[in-house]
């Protein structure tokens, strides 16, 4: 594939999306489902798709969540459901629905207070954490994400017991599961409106921050790295982890510096990858060239 030509360079207006008209297209777009894009389909732990190519709707959703439910009751998980999600624009509509189809299935939701935002490896954590030395009534997670996906993308994961992310023998049960619910008209989703879903007291807010920012240094020698007084960046690229680094940096004693605390659903800020996409993938020198600038200002950015 040859270069795009503005890849490394920063975005241009024209190539945003419209995050107004993605957002409505979750809603208003019904899949298709003699077209197999249109279907429910597990990659990588979880469904990815986009609203306005009618593969990342309200309908995924609902059937996925109602797949999920279904998931817990004939495994016998009973202990809470961790609920994240990322800044892409799709997550923040996925998490009210999922959030209506958990409460009305009787699960118990955690979600980071305020509403905020939480990386996959945070809800590993708060199911490890939970889950430690028992054998019964465990918890499990679901992450709203698509990962370094361009803006328009959203993303839904499932994480079971063990951490996750989960298998394809266990994603194959969800992906076919939801299929079966959208194929018969989503007859069997139970579903509350949001306004109800809270009000059960099934759906509560829990500190993720803390809980995971407390708990890295029984992992890494954050002692070792404050007072080696190494310079650090750090760019959040419009990520979960937006809300992670200075409660980090505090508690440690850290010098690092956040160079990015921009949260922007159109990812703007970001340099064009070398295909002419807008992507969040750390492994391109194109899509991290904003960052990449900073190298000498720092020891590690």
């Amino acid at each position: 594939m040859p270069l795009h030509k503005l890849a490394g360079q920063p975005a241009p207006i024209e190539m945003l999306t419209n995050i107004p008209l993605l957002v409505s297209a979750y809603y208003y777009i019904k899949p298709n489902l003699e077209d197999f894009s249109n279907l429910v389909s597990f990659g990588t732990s979880g469904h990815r798709g986009s609203s306005l190519k009618g593969s990342f709707n309200e309908r995924h959703i609902e059937a996925i969540a109602q797949a999920v439910c279904d998931v817990r009751k004939n495994n016998k998980i009973t202990g809470p459901l961790f609920v994240g999600k990322d800044t892409h624009a799709l997550s923040e509509p996925a998490f009210i629905t999922a959030l209506e189809v958990f409460a009305a299935n009787g699960v118990g939701v955690r979600y980071q207070k305020g509403f905020g935002y939480t990386p996959t490896p945070v809800i590993s954590h708060a199911i490890l954490t939970f889950n430690r030395g028992k054998k019964s009534g465990l918890a499990d997670g679901v992450v709203i994400t698509p990962s370094h996906n361009p803006p328009p993308d959203g993303g839904f994961k499932y994480n079971p017991p063990n951490g996750g992310p989960a298998d394809s023998s266990l994603t194959k049960i969800i992906e076919d599961r939801a299929n079966e619910i959208l194929k018969n008209g989503l007859s069997e989703v139970r579903k509350f409106n949001f306004t109800k879903a809270i009000e059960t007291g099934n759906i509560r807010a829990y500190d993720y921050i803390a809980s995971y920012v407390n708990d890295l240094t029984n992992v890494i020698k954050m002692d070792i790295i404050s007072k080696s007084g190494l310079k650090i960046g750090v760019d959040p690229m419009g990520g979960a982890g937006i809300d992670f680094w200075e409660p980090i940096a505090e508690t440690y004693n850290l010098n690092l510096e956040i160079v990015n605390k921009k949260v922007d659903p159109t990812f703007s800020f970001m340099t064009v990858d070398k295909d002419g996409k807008i992507r969040m993938d750390c492994s391109s020198p194109y899509a991290m060239a904003g960052l990449i600038k900073l190298k000498d200002k720092f020891d590690i950015a």
